[in-house]
């Protein structure tokens, strides 16, 4: 499989920064990965502060991984002794081809508590502090109120699948949180969405796009009405899930 091929070269690539632990998250740990479509999503946990040669070692084993197939949906997040605890830092992360600086956010971490994968090393219960609720649902209002709702007034960019996908499930996802306390996953949210009273049609679109065999490029008739049909759902949609919880 070349998914647990992938892993096994980025663990042994890892050998030289001595990691206390490397995690798993996302579909990857939540029983809903499709391997070539969905992202392999990592934190590494390093023994020390980063340092120039620290971010160095990071670029040059996950260059040396791009022949790999699917070294390209790898996603690693480098956290450190000092960076556990907080939230808000931006850690050393290597996505879509280069390095970058990201938080590990409450989502995330929670996500780590419930069902995390142990790649290596010590467990997420052991190294990484619990979120309490009021935090985990404190971001996820912020996320939706700060984040997705301007975007759903920038029109261009639902012209594209992954805000499509990532808009709808983000939203469903967020409501469980926030009425139930729980993490769901994407194929979850997507059963939820039309009793939420998401588009039917635009469900589909996602649900074959994501699950099925792929399928011929959607035409710009469908892309435009696709765009209209989401944002006239989500911007409400949001609103009132701002106003219930925030």
């Amino acid at each position: 499989m070349p998914t647990d091929a992938l892993l096994a070269r980025f663990l042994d690539a890892l050998t030289p920064l001595d990691p206390v632990a490397v995690w798993a998250h996302g579909s990857l740990a939540g029983g809903d990965y499709q391997e070539g479509r969905s992202d392999l999503d990592l934190i590494a946990v390093l023994p020390r502060p980063v340092r120039l040669a620290t971010v160095r070692t990071v670029v040059s084993l996950h260059r040396r991984l791009r022949a790999e197939p699917l070294a390209d949906k790898l996603h690693c997040s480098y956290l450190t002794p000092d960076t556990l605890d907080d939230a808000g830092h931006r850690h050393l992360t290597w996505a879509h081809g280069h390095v970058m600086r990201r938080t590990v956010t409450p989502v995330t971490r929670r996500e780590l508590h419930a069902f995390g994968r142990v790649l290596r090393g010590g467990s997420p219960a052991g190294l990484l502090p619990p979120v309490p609720d009021a935090v985990l649902a404190e971001f996820v209002v912020r996320d939706q109120r700060d984040y997705w709702r301007p975007a759903v007034d920038r029109a261009r960019l639902w012209t594209r699948d992954i805000w499509v996908d990532l808009g709808l499930i983000t939203f469903a996802r967020a409501g469980v949180t926030l009425r139930e306390g729980r993490l769901i996953s994407k194929r979850e949210a997507l059963e939820l969405l039309p009793g939420l009273g998401a588009p039917a049609e635009v469900v589909e679109d996602i649900r074959r796009r994501r699950y099925d065999e792929p399928t011929a490029p959607p035409t710009d008739g469908w892309t435009a009405r696709r765009s209209a049909l989401t944002r006239s759902y989500l911007g409400p949609a949001i609103d009132e899930l701002v106003a219930a919880y925030g």
